[in-house]
């Protein structure tokens, strides 16, 4: 949520900013500083009749000690009808702040200055690419008919148990997913991150504070009895573990990482692009998330897409680096990398994982703050990574791995999985 002393001091080069997105409500940016001002003055209105209301308080009991009981009661009505009209000024106080926030929800972040203009992923920036893409010869197998061949993985023990995009892992398919939660574990926790256990169930609260409601809320899965939803990334609890937080300078940065499964609806996703682990219901993923000062957050965004780069190049898989354009670019970011993996059976690149920063958006809607040593209060910048979502990770490492006689591991990962071959 964009801050309202920022609405106010720059609308301009935040409309000219959000054209990016092909935002194409301008007036709301007006409708939020009119409201905003109308709250102001309702506020300052409230705070000179609760100034009045306490100054009269002050003046009855004077009265009452020098025993002028008659003018004490003669104020005392005044303070009445003074209490009834600051009770419809607080209503209308409160009602006018609803449709304020209401509106400010509404605004998508404004895009980082790098961010290309464009309408959807066609435009995206291709801005590095490492790796060789192997030859497979003319009849590769995808990742699902390897699963089936290797008894790895089995697509309708999980359609039976729950439903399509529920896969059940097997055997070595199993310990390979263990072993690559350990291996990214590992790294993340070798390079400064914390790692935390959290809840895979949130409230309300929670997903607001991110911002995957209300704009995601189709997307997620609810437990309406409890008013709770499975969580669509480990970055929902770990960002939450500071909402309504106020940090000292001193205490920044905070660097997390945790391993969850993850659960999306995937609404109206069909066709052949999302068969196997391409799409999936249920999936597991280990994520980064990082709170920092302002004037530190470009650096942290760039440290960890180097940081997943070398992830990338342990696991010997051919990727590429793509600079999101506006109009591909989540709601709550200012600036998305997406990494990803070409997958030599099935002839395309596969998202594996998104770098964003939010700049004080998430922040925000957070109420999350931290003191500068000169005790002025601030917002934070919020930034978060996949690292890495597991799915097309091992649908990448299956079918650029495959040879006549199995499947290689690559070396990294072989102290974790304690095999180097799937035959």
């Amino acid at each position: 949520m964009l801050a309202l002393q920022h609405i106010r001091e720059n609308k301009y080069v935040i409309l000219e900013g959000l054209k990016k997105r092909n935002f194409h409500s301008p007036e709301k940016i007006d409708q939020i500083l009119e409201l905003d001002q109308e709250r102001r003055a309702q506020q300052a209105n409230l705070d000179q009749h609760l100034a009045q209301a306490n100054n009269l308080a002050k003046e009855i009991g004077m009265l009452f000690k020098k025993g002028e009981v008659a003018k004490a009661n003669e104020l005392k009505k005044e303070t009445t009808s003074l209490k009834e009209l600051t009770k419809k000024i607080q209503k209308k106080l409160q009602n006018t702040t609803v449709s304020l926030n209401e509106l400010r929800i509404q605004i998508p972040n404004v895009p980082h200055d790098s961010v290309p203009q464009g309408s959807g992923e066609e435009d995206n920036e291709e801005i590095f690419q490492s790796g060789n893409i192997p030859n497979l010869g003319n009849e590769p197998l995808a990742h699902w008919d390897l699963a089936q061949k290797y008894d790895l993985i089995d697509f309708d023990l999980g359609t039976k148990i729950t439903g399509a995009g529920f896969p059940v892992y097997k055997g070595k398919g199993a310990r390979l997913q263990r072993g690559l939660v350990n291996y990214l574990l590992d790294k993340n926790t070798q390079s400064g991150y914390l790692e935390m256990q959290v809840p895979h169930l949130v409230n309300e609260a929670s997903g607001f504070g991110t911002g995957q409601l209300p704009d995601k809320e189709g997307q997620m899965y609810q437990v309406q009895n409890d008013d709770l939803y499975l969580i669509p990334t480990a970055e929902v609890p770990l960002t939450n573990l500071y909402r309504d937080a106020l940090l000292d300078q001193k205490d920044l940065p905070i660097c997390l990482t945790g391993y969850t499964p993850c659960f999306r609806r995937e609404a109206g996703s069909y066709g052949a692009h999302v068969r196997g682990l391409n799409r999936l219901h249920q999936f597991d993923k280990v994520e980064i998330v990082r709170i920092e000062e302002p004037q530190n957050a470009m650096n942290a965004l760039n440290g960890m897409v180097e940081h997943v780069k070398v992830i990338l190049e342990d696991l010997k898989l051919p990727y590429r680096i793509l600079r999101l354009c506006g109009g591909d670019l989540g709601f709550t970011s200012a600036l998305t990398y997406d990494f990803e993996i070409y997958s030599a059976a099935q002839k395309r690149w596969l998202e594996i994982s998104s770098v964003s920063t939010f700049n004080s958006f998430q922040a925000e809607r957070l109420q999350l703050r931290y003191k500068t040593k000169e005790g002025i209060k601030q917002s934070v910048h919020t930034l978060n990574g996949s690292s890495l979502a597991l799915p097309r990770v091992v649908a990448g490492m299956l079918e650029n791995c495959q040879t006549d006689d199995g499947i290689l591991i690559p070396k990294a990962l072989v102290p974790y999985t304690g095999f180097d071959k799937i035959n």
